[in-house]
């Protein structure tokens, strides 16, 4: 496996295509530093590429899932930004801001799923990376803020964008006007959470379970449904089914598909291609 600064790739399992990419700086609660806006695409593409990865868990070693941005990296961006010209330097904060959105998109750019399993804290720009996760699970000790109002910026890495068409743009706009902490049962009323667990050892279970099923089915129907599904998002549903209909087009004719028939018919396991 490679090695990050800020990031851990672990298979727990030799024989499961279940693969954890966990934040490992525990002693800074996982705050997101300016290694990881690097780091953390690289491992994500290197997972999405790895044709023994079949979905991937995201989660926080430590005490905490994320605590948020690392403020040494704010103090770094209001320096990058330094300039007398003040157009020269809104261009380079502006790239800067696209560089920080890039690393958390990666979730969405990765074709395999990717499941949030959320203990301790989940703020500001640890709500933008679970946000962007196809799946989402905490305990019942999980808090969330979206913190940002509080330090005097416009939430900017994509909380703005994609929580909204999770919980509703009327909580959405609630949770990020008021930066309120909110917990994980109110997380699983307002749909930002699937599932509440009583435990981390709980969750870690219950979340392996629902890993390991996902991983079970063919991953060209998988990724399609992820890729779908992402797409949809900003299609009319006549867009929506069009797409799909060409997508299917492509990829539905596949040995996965007559695999799954066979394997329906004979009552046994099906065995699919690895992708």
């Amino acid at each position: 496996m490679e090695n990050y600064k800020t990031l851990e790739i672990v298979q727990r399992n030799p024989e499961s295509s279940v693969f954890h990419l966990n934040l490992n700086r525990p002693s800074f609660r996982n705050a997101l530093s300016l290694d990881f806006f690097s780091e953390f695409p690289q491992a994500l593409a290197s997972l999405d590429q790895n044709t023994n990865v079949s979905v991937i868990v995201l989660a926080g070693n430590g005490a905490h899932f994320c605590a948020g941005i690392d403020l040494k990296a704010l103090e770094s961006i209001s320096e990058g930004s330094q300039s007398s010209d003040r157009g020269l330097a809104g261009e380079r904060l502006r790239r800067f801001i696209k560089f920080l959105q890039d690393a958390v998109t990666a979730v969405e750019r990765c074709r395999k799923p990717v499941i949030a399993g959320i203990h301790g804290a989940c703020i500001g720009a640890g709500v933008d990376l679970v946000t962007a996760c196809d799946v989402r699970f905490c305990t019942e000790d999980a808090f969330f803020s979206v913190k940002e109002v509080d330090l005097a910026i416009t939430a900017d890495v994509g909380t703005l964008q994609r929580l909204p068409s999770i919980v509703g743009y009327g909580n959405a706009i609630e949770l990020a006007l008021t930066g309120r902490r909110f917990s994980g049962s109110e997380a699983k009323s307002l749909g930002l959470v699937s599932r509440v667990f009583a435990s981390k050892e709980a969750m870690d279970e219950g979340v392996r379970l629902v890993a390991e099923g996902i991983a079970a089915k063919s991953p060209l129907a998988v990724t399609g449904t992820k890729a779908v599904l992402l797409r949809c998002r900003d299609l009319t549903v006549d867009q929506g089914l069009d797409y799909v209909a060409t997508w299917n087009s492509g990829m539905i004719l596949s040995n996965d598909l007559a695999e799954a028939v066979s394997a329906q018919i004979q009552k046994r396991k099906p065995v699919f291609a690895k992708l």
